[in-house]
């Protein structure tokens, strides 16, 4: 079971074959796609979408086809733009009904002082256009809100889980943020099962095979309504009974090839993290080398599906990889990890050799 799961899981994520050829649509097809690790997230999705590089996915970001903002779980994730309402809408309040009274309580960010930052906020970016994050702690410094210590982002994060900002494109290494109205148009709301629908076949699209437990992981929603969401999209689903669970399965794609077997996947990757049970990708016994302790998630090596060691990308001139493998790797092992490795060169624009 585990292997067959693998080779699903590879074939809906667009590892082992690109699964769209634009950026939106490959971001779409995973309904969202974790971005805390800005750097990190573009090669994800640069992996999945075919002939990408680097410029063509930030290219789709300035034009506002893929978006980043805190749709859910509190954490940064891109989605394709038309689905950033309805997103937000369904996930992003049970973030924040968990998360006020912390706010309010340590950083002093009570529903008054939400109120004048979020009039400040408009007033900053109704124009329509970007930015940059330290401007908007500058307004709301200016009025008497300090944006020190985390408190800023907090402000931040808050509006967006509001659905009234999102992060724009980035100006040089600095995050913008623009006013929602004015960059993604306004969209008639869901109700909630239709919402919850969506949700489960999205996911499911670009994850599965996956339990409710998965769902709910991922979507940070509570077991029931997880549970409620795989209901109502029975119709066009699969299941499969697997132990004492029940696996979903989305309706089939069209065949492909499979054109990469071995890959390198950034940080934060959907295929690790977008699961509430890692079992089938990774040994116990290496999790903690691939999730630590303060939840940072590695870049991993994936063979046959599993994940075999992490690597990282050198900051010599040479920009090459770094492997830390937990086995000895085969020769035709190192051959595939090396085409993996002249991929994401290919991606970034520039070598990217093999180190160890």
């Amino acid at each position: 079971m585990t292997a067959a799961l693998c080779r699903h899981r590879l074939q809906r994520q667009g590892i082992a074959t690109p699964i769209a050829d634009s950026v939106g649509a490959a971001v779409g097809h995973l309904g969202a796609l974790q971005a805390q690790d800005y750097a990190a997230s573009l090669w994800a999705i640069g992996l999945r979408t075919a002939g990408a590089t680097l410029a063509t996915v930030e290219a789709a970001i300035a034009r506002g086809e893929i978006v980043r903002t805190w749709p859910m779980r509190g954490t940064l994730h891109w989605l394709a733009r038309e689905d950033v309402r309805w997103m937000v809408a369904l996930m992003a309040l049970r973030v924040q009904a968990a998360n006020a009274a912390r706010i309010a309580r340590d950083h002093g960010l009570d529903p008054a002082t939400l109120g004048r930052c979020r009039r400040a906020i408009e007033a900053a970016l109704s124009h329509g256009r970007p930015v940059k994050r330290g401007d908007l702690y500058t307004c709301l410094d200016a009025i008497g809100v300090g944006s020190g210590g985390q408190r800023g982002l907090h402000v931040l994060g808050w509006m967006a889980q509001e659905g009234l900002i999102c992060q724009g494109p980035r100006e040089g290494r600095q995050p913008t943020f623009v006013w929602l109205d004015a960059w993604i148009p306004v969209a008639a709301p869901l109700d909630r099962d239709e919402a919850l629908q969506r949700l489960a076949l999205r996911y499911l699209q670009g994850h599965a095979p996956a339990t409710t437990a998965d769902l709910a992981w991922w979507s940070g929603l509570t077991q029931k309504d997880a549970k409620r969401a795989l209901d109502v999209a029975a119709s066009q689903l699969q299941r499969e009974s697997n132990d004492d669970d029940t696996l979903w399965h989305a309706p089939a794609l069209p065949a492909t090839r499979s054109t990469h077997a071995i890959h390198l996947l950034p940080a934060f990757d959907e295929y690790v993290i977008g699961y509430r049970d890692r079992a089938a990708v990774v040994d116990n016994a290496y999790l903690r080398r691939v999730i630590g302790i303060n939840g940072l998630v590695s870049p991993t090596v994936i063979v046959e599906g599993r994940v075999v060691g992490t690597w990282k990308r050198e900051a010599d001139a040479r920009g090459g990889l770094r492997l830390s493998p937990f086995r000895a790797l085969q020769d035709k092992e190192l051959a595939g990890i090396a085409k993996a490795a002249a991929r994401l060169g290919r991606f970034l624009g520039a070598p990217t050799p093999l180190l160890s």
